[in-house]
């Protein structure tokens, strides 16, 4: 146990969470198969979507907000493709690998971290991604510059039978993994943990009244928040067959933080909506804003700032007068 406290009961799942969910999967499955959209483009969306959901279960549930998240997801990139080109092993034993490594530095980071609140816990979850951006930059085994790619001869058979150099293959395998990781947060959210974790975000020195440890809650928060960054980043190594600079610097960090808030922080499904349309302007703009894109999201940053501090599905959930 992590603590000896009065009890917390976990909340039923309300019926227009599965209708949203099922609504979610459809559209993901229409995507690719009625739509036409390139399987390649949905797999790095959906990457992208379990990053900002592990993103928001930290800053939307606990109130935590990291400027180093691209440490998780861009380790895990390398882990991943370090475990596929140098050791061999099948995509879903690097994507394990990948999450443990994140986890693990989840939890040293977050165990220096999370004694400070506010800027301060968010400036050194920065300055420990930095490090290890130097780290990814100078050390051998990552490539430095040239970054790691996986093998044109390595064998991307996942589970022995799924053959993820099928781009429609690879989109289920994705989405696979995609919903496991929702799921997962979903469940923690609505768990009496989860409901510890919002006591916290709401009132902290409450919290700590009533006789839980605080610190404890949010660094098991914090590694959870890691691995599942972790299982995203793994996993777009073989959406993307390389891990590479981009994925572990600080910018990173901030687009995340950009999808969260464009969705809806602290909302369950407006990570995912934050993801998919961050991703298609990139994807729309790159060759037609070129460096511009980067103003683009700027300008999205401060409207949502100023206009839209709910978000898409936030704003959403005020119509309907429903959580999402």
């Amino acid at each position: 146990m992590i603590a000896q406290a009065p009890a917390i009961a976990a909340i039923g799942t309300p019926r227009h969470h599965y209708a949203a969910f099922a609504v979610m999967v459809a559209l993901a499955a229409l995507a690719q198969g009625a739509f036409g959209i390139y399987p390649v483009f949905l797999a790095k969306v959906l990457c992208f979507a379990l990053f900002a959901c592990a993103f928001n279960l930290l800053i939307g549930f606990v109130g935590l907000l990291s400027f180093g998240h691209a440490a998780f997801w861009g380790s895990a990139a390398y882990a991943s493709a370090h475990a596929a080109a140098k050791w061999g092993l099948p995509p879903e034993l690097c994507i394990l690998f990948a999450a443990f490594v994140a986890a693990a530095l989840g939890a040293v980071i977050g165990g220096f971290a999370i004694r400070r609140q506010g800027i301060y816990f968010a400036m050194i979850t920065l300055a420990f991604a930095q490090m290890i951006f130097f780290i990814a930059l100078q050390a051998k085994f990552t490539g430095g510059e040239d970054g790691l790619q996986i093998p044109t001869n390595y064998r991307r058979i996942a589970f022995g039978f799924l053959n993820l150099r099928d781009n429609a293959t690879l989109f289920w395998f994705v989405l696979g993994i995609f919903l496991i990781g929702f799921l997962v947060i979903y469940r923690v959210i609505h768990s009496p943990f989860g409901q510890v974790l919002k006591a916290i975000r709401e009132n902290q020195p409450r919290a700590i009244s009533l006789g839980y440890h605080v610190d404890r809650y949010k660094l098991v928060a914090f590694v959870l928040s890691a691995a599942l960054a972790g299982l995203a980043g793994g996993t777009k190594v073989f959406v993307t067959g390389s891990a590479a600079l981009t994925d572990v610097n600080w910018p990173m960090s901030g687009e995340v933080v950009l999808m969260a808030l464009l969705g809806g922080m602290g909302t369950i499904f407006g990570p995912v909506a934050g993801a998919v349309v961050l991703i298609t302007i990139e994807e729309f703009l790159a060759e037609r804003a070129g460096a511009w894109v980067s103003v683009i999201q700027g300008g999205i940053f401060v409207l949502c700032v100023l206009a839209f501090r709910r978000g898409i599905v936030g704003e959403l959930a005020r119509l309907l007068k429903k959580p999402l």
